[in-house]
């Protein structure tokens, strides 16, 4: 039976890479300037668009993928045969897994041979970007479903996920951070280091004092953290920034074994929540 792997538009994965592979990518949805747009990773709402109207005043907000969604999805695949692996962006950050397991229980009383697994990978932005990554390569190489899920499983809590942003509003609004501590770290130009958890939530970890700093603060934060450098990739995200993206890509590149990257800017869907100027750095540790 063949294998497809489905993801959603927040692994922020970039368009070329998605279309070249043949990967399935569910949109969640952006309400923005009045409109509803589908994540589409940047084919009708450009990720330069958004971040200049967020820049510009316009507050945008979000929408997880319904349960209809994936019902259709999955029964189109179904109906050809197809096992099916989505890779599903964190419970802890989006409700949109949950309607994935009700699709999944619906379309199992109708189909009870359908091969449908869902996995948590408790994973944002290209971090989730990082494990589809892998699971596509291994798929591309031959590996049946059960090795590419064990692999998954395995490994989806070593994904290391590290985060600064350059307006601290963002996270206010999202009640990442308190008013308070939002007012009093812009006023000192004080910038948040975030991680991931392994619950799949984003939570406050360092402060560094100005950007330069922070840039710093990921670069070292990979080089005590990351196995086996030069033998993997380096995932790196970003709000419309991608000069600080590349210039983080460039300290890891001089001062670090490593050789490989995927740099690709953060959709509308998580830029909602993180604003313009984010910098997101994935790679794989022994743990979170």
């Amino acid at each position: 039976m063949k294998t497809i792997i489905i993801t959603d538009s927040c692994s922020d994965l970039p368009l070329e890479y998605v279309n070249n592979n043949h990967l399935h990518v569910l949109g969640l949805s952006v309400f923005f300037k009045g409109k509803e747009f589908q994540d589409d990773l940047g084919k009708t709402l450009t990720n330069k668009d958004f971040y200049e109207g967020v820049r510009s005043g316009d507050m945008p907000s979000t929408s997880q993928i319904n349960v209809q969604t994936y019902l259709d999805t999955f029964r189109d695949y179904v109906l050809k045969d197809t096992s099916i692996i989505y890779l599903g962006l964190s419970s802890g950050l989006s409700g949109s897994l949950n309607s994935s397991y009700v699709a999944r229980e619906s379309l199992l009383e109708e189909y009870p041979n359908a091969d449908i697994t869902i996995i948590d990978t408790k994973s944002v932005s290209l971090g989730l970007g990082l494990i589809v990554y892998y699971a596509n390569e291994m798929l591309k190489k031959g590996a049946v479903k059960q090795d590419i899920i064990d692999w998954v499983e395995n490994n989806k809590l070593k994904v290391n996920h590290w985060f600064t942003v350059d307006d601290l509003n963002h996270l206010k609004r999202g009640g990442r951070v308190s008013s308070t501590a939002a007012t009093i770290g812009t006023l000192l130009n004080i910038k948040p280091i975030l991680q991931v958890d392994d619950e799949g939530h984003l939570i406050p970890t360092l402060k560094a004092k100005g950007r330069k700093k922070s840039l710093r603060a990921l670069v070292d934060i990979f080089k005590e953290r990351a196995i086996n450098p030069k033998d993997q990739v380096v995932f790196i995200s970003h709000g419309d920034s991608e000069a600080d993206a590349l210039l983080v890509k460039e300290m890891i590149l001089t001062e670090t074994s490593a050789t490989n990257f995927m740099i690709n800017p953060i959709g509308p869907v998580i830029g909602s929540h993180s604003g313009p100027g984010t910098i997101a750095l994935f790679f794989i540790g022994e743990k979170r």
